[in-house]
């Protein structure tokens, strides 16, 4: 059966939108496949503002989310893996949902060093996912 994450992440994505809020994801930035800016991510984990005034070409699918936005004045494209989204909230209120971090199979093991763009690679933190309050 396909993961469930995909579809949740759409559906709270129009959610908040539609309430006139801006949607947040918070990323593991160590997952196999994130391509994200270099120097950006802080304990491994990235919160991108994906409202659609703050991106460009934004693509969500049943594989992963991608876009285009600024970091530092300075275009992006970003790719995040379905399983790398952590959570989606509004952040005006807080309200959205946080994932349990999916059981991976041995073949996705990080071989090949995936991670942030500037091939910074490690092995993902033990435990569950922290939600931090960002004002």
């Amino acid at each position: 059966m396909n993961s469930s994450r995909p579809y949740l992440v759409r559906a709270l994505y129009e959610w908040i939108v539609d309430n006139d809020c801006t949607p947040h994801l918070l990323v593991d930035a160590e997952y196999r496949g994130v391509q994200i800016p270099a120097g950006f991510a802080n304990d491994g984990q990235i919160v991108l503002n994906v409202a659609p005034s703050a991106v460009r070409n934004l693509q969500m699918d049943n594989e992963a989310v991608s876009f285009e936005g600024r970091f530092g004045g300075v275009s992006h494209s970003l790719y995040i893996p379905a399983g790398a989204v952590m959570a989606i909230y509004a952040r005006e209120n807080g309200q959205g949902m946080v994932f349990e971090i999916e059981p991976t199979s041995p073949d996705d093991s990080p071989a090949d060093g995936g991670g942030a763009v500037d091939g910074e690679g490690g092995q993902r933190p033990a435990g569950r996912p922290s939600l931090k309050v960002v004002k």
